[in-house]
């Protein structure tokens, strides 16, 4: 291995484990060149006429490393779920115990615009994918259907009523959506924390109306 492969691999920001021989070797950051790679090809000609295949030939990369990163050519688009879904969790937990439910839910929901937020032009790309699919959107259901249950969970940790723990990652969830859609549109400048805050904002004034 020459001193630039090796310089390249110390800096890249991913583990990376290369080796050579008739197995091949692993590719720098090949999970980002997967997805970018997918994002382009659904974009251009919809999800359902796009193989696996094409994916990693766009990469420049095989079937199955292609397979070492995701499960099918969907889960390229819904990979980030499960860490969504912890860092939520993690973000309900360390709330200030002196909070509403709602309002520890809107911490929460905060904490992944954290980790969205500096992503707008994929999320812009990737939900025109979902909203021109039928299954795409049902996955997409399921998943926020997913971070409401975890909403609701670390509110029963938090000693929040059973019935009333519900209702709240469920209305969070509704907050979460429509803070996104505004956030992606193109018309739409804040930051997405902004923007959720003020979608909350909104629930409360409603809920709060005689």
């Amino acid at each position: 291995m020459s001193f630039t492969d090796i310089s390249i691999a110390l800096m890249s920001s991913t583990v990376i484990t290369l080796y050579t021989g008739a197995m091949g070797r692993w590719q720098p950051d090949a999970r980002t060149r997967l997805a970018e790679a997918a994002l382009e090809l659904y974009g251009q000609r919809g999800f359902q006429a796009v193989t696996v295949a094409e994916i990693a030939e766009r990469a420049g990369l095989t079937e199955r490393t292609f397979f070492r990163h995701f499960a099918d050519k969907r889960e390229v688009l819904f990979s980030g779920a499960v860490g969504l879904q912890d860092q939520i969790a993690a973000a309900l937990d360390s709330a200030p115990v002196s909070l509403s439910a709602i309002d520890a839910v809107g911490e929460a929901l905060e904490a992944a615009a954290a980790l969205l937020g500096q992503r707008r032009d994929y999320a812009r790309r990737r939900q025109a994918i979902i909203t021109a699919n039928a299954e795409l959107q049902e996955r997409e259901r399921i998943k926020l259907a997913s971070l409401a249950r975890a909403l609701a969970d670390g509110l029963r940790r938090r000693g929040v009523a059973a019935s009333t723990a519900i209702l709240a990652g469920e209305a969070g969830i509704a907050v979460f959506r429509v803070a996104f859609e505004r956030w992606i549109d193109e018309s739409e400048h804040r930051e997405l924390g902004e923007v959720i805050r003020d979608s909350l904002n909104e629930l409360k004034a409603v809920t709060a109306a005689k």
